[in-house]
C-alpha cells in the first residue's frame, strides 16, 4: 500500500511567508510620507542668512541643526501617528480599495488595539522629541520658549490630522486647507526649534504650494481611479475635473509669485553683478510645471510619490537645494555685495 500523499498547503504558505508584524508596523506608520518634513527645514535652511550675517560661532550652527533635526523627528511621529489614525477611521472604505485594501490595517494584519496603541507610541514620541531643543544654562529661557512653540505646534498638527481624518477630508475645499495648513505647521515649528521669525513670504509660499500638492493629488486621483474615485474617497463626488485642473494651475502660479517676490526682496543679499538667488526659479519652475504634466497625465496620483519616483523632478528639486545653499554658503563667506 503506497504512503499518504504529503499535504503541500504548509509548504506553500512556508514558501510565501506572510510580513511580520514589525513590517506591518513600519508600513503603517509610512516611512516614505516622511519627506514632507523637509519643510520643517524651509524656515531654518533661509534663517541660515541670518546666522551668517551675525557672525555666529560653531556652537550657534549646531544648536540650530540639533533643533532643526528635532523638530523634523517631532512632525515625522506626529505624521506617523496621524497615519495610523486615519487607516482606523478608514479602515472599513480601504477594504473597497484595490490598493489601499493591501494596508496593514484593512487587510487585518494589525488589529485595532494594536493600531491604537500605536498610535499612542508614535504620540508620544513626537512630544519626546520635542525636548531635542538645545539650550544651555544661559538660555534656558530660550530652550523652554522654542520648546513650548514647537510643542503648540506639533499638537495643533496633531489635532488638526485628527480633524482632518474626523470632519476635512469629507467637505468641499476644507480639506485641501486643512492639509496644507499641516505643511504651514511644520514650517513654524521648524521655525520656532531654530528661533528663527517666519517672514510673510515664507508663510504665504508654504501654503499656496501646499494648497497646489493637495489639489494635485486630487486631480491624480480622478486621473487613475476614473469614475471610481468617489468610492474611494468621498469628497471627489463634490469636485470636478475642471474645478481641480483650475485650482491645480492657480495655486502653481501663486506658488511662483510668491517665491519670485521673496527673491526681488533679496537682492541687496544675493548680488554679484545681479540677484543671483534668480537662478533658483528656473529648476522650481521646471519642477512645478513638470508635476502639473504627470498628474494631469494620470502617471502619478500622489505628488509625494512623484517626488520619491520621478527622476526629472528630483533633479530639478535637487538643483534648487544646490543653488539656494551655495548661495547660503557665499554669504556666511562674504562673496555676496
Amino acid at each position: 500500500m503506497s504512503p499518504d500523499p504529503q499535504p503541500i498547503a504548509p509548504v506553500a504558505a512556508a514558501a510565501a511567508p506572510a510580513p511580520g508584524l514589525a513590517r506591518d508596523l513600519v508600513r503603517l506608520a509610512r516611512p516614505k510620507q516622511w519627506v514632507k518634513g523637509g519643510f520643517v527645514l524651509v524656515g531654518p535652511l533661509y534663517g541660515l542668512a541670518d546666522l551668517a550675517r551675525h557672525n555666529t560661532g560653531a556652537s550657534d550652527w549646531l544648536e540650530a541643526a540639533q533643533g532643526a533635526a528635532g523638530a523634523v523627528l517631532a512632525f515625522g511621529f506626529a505624521a506617523s501617528a496621524g497615519y495610523v489614525v486615519n487607516d482606523l477611521r478608514d479602515r472599513e472604505l480601504d477594504r473597497a480599495h484595490p490598493r489601499k485594501s493591501r494596508r496593514p490595517i484593512a487587510s487585518g494584519r494589525v488589529n485595532a488595539g494594536a493600531a491604537r496603541l500605536y498610535a499612542g507610541v508614535l504620540g508620544a514620541l513626537a512630544l519626546g522629541a520635542v525636548l531635542l531643543v538645545p539650550g544651555g544654562e544661559q538660555a534656558a529661557d530660550h530652550q523652554r520658549l522654542s520648546q513650548g512653540l514647537l510643542g503648540l505646534c506639533v499638537l495643533l498638527y496633531a489635532a488638526n490630522t485628527v480633524l482632518y481624518s474626523l470632519f476635512f477630508k469629507r467637505a468641499t475645499v476644507l480639506d485641501v486647507v486643512s492639509l496644507a495648513m499641516g505643511f504651514v505647521l511644520r514650517v513654524l515649528g521648524g521655525c520656532a526649534a531654530v528661533g528663527v521669525a517666519p517672514s510673510p513670504w515664507l508663510l504665504s509660499c508654504t501654503f499656496f504650494v501646499s494648497m497646489f500638492l493637495a489639489l494635485g493629488k486630487r486631480l491624480g486621483e480622478r486621473r487613475t481611479l476614473g469614475a471610481d474615485a468617489a468610492a474611494a474617497r468621498d469628497v471627489h463626488a463634490l469636485y470636478t475635473d475642471d474645478f481641480l485642473r483650475m485650482s491645480v494651475v492657480v495655486t502653481g502660479v501663486a506658488t511662483l509669485l510668491s517665491y519670485s517676490d521673496y527673491v526681488v526682496s533679496q537682492s541687496k543679499t544675493y548680488t554679484i553683478g545681479f540677484n543671483l538667488l534668480w537662478l533658483t526659479i528656473l529648476p522650481a519652475t521646471y519642477g512645478l510645471l513638470r508635476c502639473i504634466v504627470l498628474i494631469e497625465r494620470g502617471v502619478y496620483d500622489d505628488p509625494t510619490e512623484l517626488a520619491t519616483r520621478d527622476r526629472p523632478f528630483q533633479a530639478a528639486c535637487a538643483v534648487f537645494a544646490l543653488l539656494t545653499v551655495g548661495l547660503l554658503v557665499g554669504v556666511k563667506l562674504g562673496w555676496m555685495t
